[in-house]
């Protein structure tokens, strides 16, 4: 029996019947995974799952502190007042959250339509502006991360129509001394599009007198909703907590090649021959 290994892949050669036959060894990563938790995912993408928290359904704002001062309508609530923010903190998350811009605000640029979803208790924001025939600076339009990179499309609707942002956040870590570990990443999709792609957040996000930096804070902080004076709707407002699979590490990786088991080990680097 020979075995040849490429990257992950091993294929061991044998002999049948007087033959030489290539057959696959099964990888295994030595991990014992724990079983997914089992999810009901809703009828619609605006439809909260099984796991999800729910913090507006259209009828109040119990989820907020200071939600008593924003308007609600009918199945949606208007921004007025002050920014308010969840009594629960959250870490790492899948946010669904829909929009809509007043139709008679006549404003223009950042003045139109503007508000901003704020992960980490206002330390790091989603912009949320009516785009419609209307210009502003690239990395301050809907679904930038504000003042660091632009969306890369414009899939928003029509002042009226409600938009959908699906946000998927992973915090940052740091270590004991407040040292960053590990940056925060970010994914933006509105109205199905992916606008944000697993990117590197360079810190709080700022708009003056200050440069985008990392500052160690708590695991979790409460999600914002900025009232940036204008009047702004939102709707079907839900999170889901996002915690890594778990396992345990009972083996070294190895491949099985029936009931026998085959040590891996990673080719070594090629060095070119010297002359």
């Amino acid at each position: 029996m020979i075995l040849f290994r490429t990257l992950a892949v091993a294929v061991v050669l044998v002999v049948l019947n007087g033959s030489i036959q290539a057959q696959m060894a099964v990888y295994q990563d030595g991990i014992e995974w724990e079983v997914p938790p089992k999810v009901v995912p809703g009828n619609t993408n605006s439809t909260a799952p099984s796991d999800a928290i729910v913090l507006f359904d259209g009828k109040n704002m119990d989820a907020f502190e200071g939600g008593q001062d924003w308007i609600l309508k009918d199945g949606y609530v208007v921004a007025a007042k002050h920014d308010v923010k969840t009594k629960q903190a959250f870490g790492s998350i899948q946010l669904h959250i829909e929009y809509s811009a007043p139709p008679e605000d006549n404003d223009k640029g950042q003045g139109k339509g503007n508000s901003g979803i704020y992960l980490m208790d206002g330390r790091y924001e989603i912009q949320v502006l009516d785009m419609f025939e209307n210009e502003t600076y690239p990395n301050g339009q809907a679904g930038s991360v504000y003042k660091q990179i632009p969306p890369m499309a414009d899939p928003m609707r029509k002042p009226g129509e409600w938009n959908e942002y699906d946000v998927i956040f992973n915090a940052p870590e740091f270590d004991m001394q407040g040292e960053l570990k590990k940056p925060a990443y970010v994914t933006v999709i509105i109205n199905g599009v992916c606008v944000i792609a697993q990117y590197a957040l360079k810190g709080k996000t700022v708009y003056a007198d200050a440069v985008p930096h990392y500052v160690a804070h708590p695991d979790k902080l409460p999600l914002v909703l900025q009232y940036h004076s204008d009047p702004v709707r939102f709707r079907n407002i839900w999170v889901r907590e996002l915690e890594p699979p778990k396992g345990k590490r009972v083996d070294e990786p190895h491949f099985m090649f029936g009931d026998k088991r085959i040590k891996y080990e990673p080719e070594k680097p090629m060095t070119p021959n010297k002359k």
